[in-house]
């Protein structure tokens, strides 16, 4: 990587004294998919996590992250959540709500700290890859590190 950056979410891993490794990736407006990220960073798509921002009948938020070939079950995720439903929230809204953009909304840094849910896969792997908060970057982490990081809570939400 020729040029140093930081995203909040590599400036709160540092200040949590949580190591990281970053993968740079090419991306464009077309190819914002996980296939697409997880055969440029070089690592299998399970070990890959999409962040999505989802809001209840309360229209309060939450975060959830999946592998990225997956899609989320949302009747699961309201149960483990807790919730009488949930629905994604607008594109539109999701930089006002996170600070993050699409295809670089990370699950650590955002403007506040949203209730956080992964699924039970994540714990079949030692580290996982999530956006760094910017397009065309992924971190890497130890999988016991962030979920006692962001308090997550860990279950099947993924549809079959």
């Amino acid at each position: 990587m020729a040029k140093k950056f930081k995203t909040n979410a590599l400036r709160m891993l540092d200040k949590a004294k949580i190591a990281y490794l970053i993968k740079e990736y090419e991306y464009d407006e077309d190819h914002l998919d996980g296939r697409h990220v997880a055969s440029q960073v070089d690592m299998v798509p399970e070990a890959i996590f999409k962040t999505l921002v989802l809001h209840d009948n309360h229209n309060e938020y939450l975060v959830c992250c999946v592998p990225v070939l997956e899609e989320i079950d949302l009747k699961k995720l309201a149960k483990l959540a807790g919730r009488k439903n949930v629905e994604m929230i607008h594109q539109k809204d999701l930089l006002p709500v996170t600070g993050y953009m699409r295809g670089g909304c990370s699950p650590v840094g955002m403007k506040k700290q949203f209730p956080t849910y992964m699924d039970e896969s994540i714990l079949k792997v030692d580290e996982v890859a999530f956006s760094a908060g910017k397009r065309g970057f992924q971190m890497i982490v130890k999988v016991q590190d962030i979920l006692t990081y962001l308090n997550v809570e860990t279950g099947d939400i993924i549809r079959k």
